[in-house]
């Protein structure tokens, strides 16, 4: 079963589309690699990417201004090295109210995920899934892997219960936390996670991936949520966030962990001294300024309304579920009878909508998609194409 009204043509890039998905594994295809082999593919809208549009303009707002209206700036930048991972934390470090030398600042979220698991994994890991592939991938040979299955009659969402029962039998030195949870959205409250730290304290290493927190919410003022006040209670935890969900900077690669110091010593002896570049450590000058960060809170909160509008708009379509997300994506399950494959890449090539297949996800019970939301005009955009294709 396929989206109806394809040509020959549509349904021959579909089957492109598919090829190119099996080579990027668990990942999607980038839209430079879609664009270079079906040029005459039209793409419109790309829901796969998690990111933050409005974050996007104000961060082009400055960088025009401040790097692109002055060229010897943009010269220094090119042509000089950037600065050591120290002192790029140190810029950090008064903003985030946390000491440098808890800071490791990492070439986008995926690169401190690495050196953290290869670093400090050394027997076994609990991953909760369906989850970032990455956490499993990174895996090195020799320590093994439990999985804890999200239900789904529980929406996917972490039961605290089974998963310290399952850390109490199974004895890791390392648990794996994401909250707000990739792909479905799951969160997990404040009260929820300090009961789950205090039951993991005698863990070595507890990862909690915050990379989606800028969108989650727990009352209506939409007031921004960090768990850096429980990494300074609990030296076995690393918090991870990523700045290309927030900021939809993902093209120059930033991200920083607040970890034990002595941890950090570890990591800064072996490799990642120059690990960022000059445009990122230029974007953490620009996110600790008290002006910059008025004008973010506001796209934020504006960008988590729509995101919520978006997400009840889709949730009354008929021929899917929605997943309830405190993230700025929603996990879809298609109840049609088609394939996810087939419905994400078929939406492509009609309606130049692009989104993420998890066909590749493991501990998904079905069909699903992941729809990312974009800005209010394209979001509806993307409402009226998948009401069309269902």
């Amino acid at each position: 079963m396929s989206i109806k009204g394809l040509t020959n043509e549509q349904a021959a890039m579909v089957q492109h589309i598919k090829l190119l998905k099996q080579q990027a594994g668990s990942h999607s295809p980038s839209l430079f690699t879609i664009k270079e082999q079906l040029p005459s593919l039209k793409m419109d809208i790309d829901a796969c990417f998690l990111s933050n549009p409005y974050a996007t303009d104000l961060f082009l707002n400055y960088f025009k201004k401040e790097l692109l209206g002055d060229d010897l700036h943009i010269r220094d930048m090119l042509e000089f090295y950037p600065s050591q991972n120290k002192v790029i934390a140190a810029s950090l470090a008064s903003f985030l109210k946390v000491p440098q030398e808890m800071l490791f600042v990492g070439n986008g979220a995926i690169e401190i995920i690495q050196a953290v698991i290869h670093n400090f994994t050394k027997e076994k890991i609990i991953v909760n899934i369906p989850t970032f592939s990455s956490y499993y991938e990174f895996i090195k040979p020799g320590v093994s892997i439990v999985f804890n299955k999200l239900k789904k009659e529980e929406d996917y969402k972490l039961n605290v219960e089974d998963l310290l029962q399952l850390v109490n039998y199974e004895k890791p030195d390392t648990v794996v936390l994401i909250n707000p949870n990739n792909p479905n959205g799951g969160y997990i409250t404040k009260a929820e996670i300090a009961e789950l730290l205090e039951g993991l304290k005698n863990i070595k290493t507890v990862l909690l991936d915050e990379s989606f927190i800028h969108f989650a919410y727990e009352n209506d003022e939409l007031e921004p949520l960090s768990y850096v006040d429980m990494v300074m209670k609990y030296p076995n935890v690393i918090t991870i966030k990523s700045m290309s969900k927030d900021f939809g900077i993902a093209g120059i690669r930033a991200g920083y962990a607040i970890m034990h110091p002595s941890r950090i010593k570890h990591l800064l002896e072996n490799g990642f001294l120059w690990n960022s570049n000059g445009l990122a450590e230029y974007f953490f000058k620009l996110y600790v300024r008290e002006q910059f960060q008025k004008e973010y809170e506001i796209v934020r909160k504006r960008y988590i309304r729509d995101s919520q509008e978006y997400f009840k708009n889709l949730a009354a379509i008929e021929g899917m579920k929605r997943y309830p997300t405190q993230a700025n994506f929603a996990l879809i399950e298609l109840e049609t009878g088609i394939l996810a494959d087939d419905f994400a890449f078929g939406l492509l090539v009609k309606s130049g909508v692009y989104t993420r297949t998890c066909s590749d996800k493991i501990g998904l019970d079905g069909e699903f998609i992941r729809l990312a939301s974009r800005s209010h005009d394209e979001n509806e955009a993307i409402v009226k194409a998948i009401k069309e294709a269902l």
